[in-house]
């Protein structure tokens, strides 16, 4: 099976609002098989159906050491604090932001056989949450980014440059 082709800006379908999953088949299955592979061969963290050009709301996340979470139709439903973090996208490639994220927030979603979960997530899983929930909404972290002094152009594993 081929990995599905990551998008990267300008793609249009990054910046639409993708659409509920109303029905979870063998079509949305593949999809999702589809994504968590897309997502281990980048590496990536997380991956959203948007990044592989397809606007639904489904959301695949891959904490170090934890098993895939796969989250269909996500939203957060609560959030708490504030951080500065630096952020990276697949779909924005050789760039990195430093961008306010919560400390914690709590979404829910249905899991891949379509049971209704909530879970909380702090710290990196938090985050992560955050950026693939904003992806399904078609919003980037760069949009996030307070001014250009706080967007890096990567150069090397062990720089960066300020654009």
């Amino acid at each position: 099976m081929a990995v599905r082709v990551i998008r990267v800006l300008p793609d249009p379908v990054l910046r639409q609002k993708a659409k509920k999953v109303t029905k979870i088949d063998k079509s949305v299955q593949q999809l999702i098989d589809d994504m968590i592979e897309a997502m281990r061969a980048a590496p990536g963290v997380g991956l959203a159906a948007p990044q592989v050009g397809v606007s639904l709301r489904i959301a695949v996340i891959e904490m170090p050491g934890s098993e895939v979470m796969v989250l269909i139709n996500p939203e957060i439903v609560k959030r708490q604090g504030e951080r500065l973090v630096p952020e990276g996208c697949l779909s924005v490639p050789g760039y990195q932001g430093e961008i306010k994220r919560s400390v914690w927030v709590k979404v829910k979603a249905q899991d891949r056989q379509g049971r209704n979960i909530r879970l909380k997530g702090e710290g990196l899983l938090a985050q992560a949450l955050e950026h693939e929930i904003d992806h399904i909404n078609g919003v980037l972290y760069v949009d996030h980014v307070e001014g250009s002094d706080k967007l890096c152009k990567l150069v090397s594993e062990s720089g960066h440059e300020r654009l």
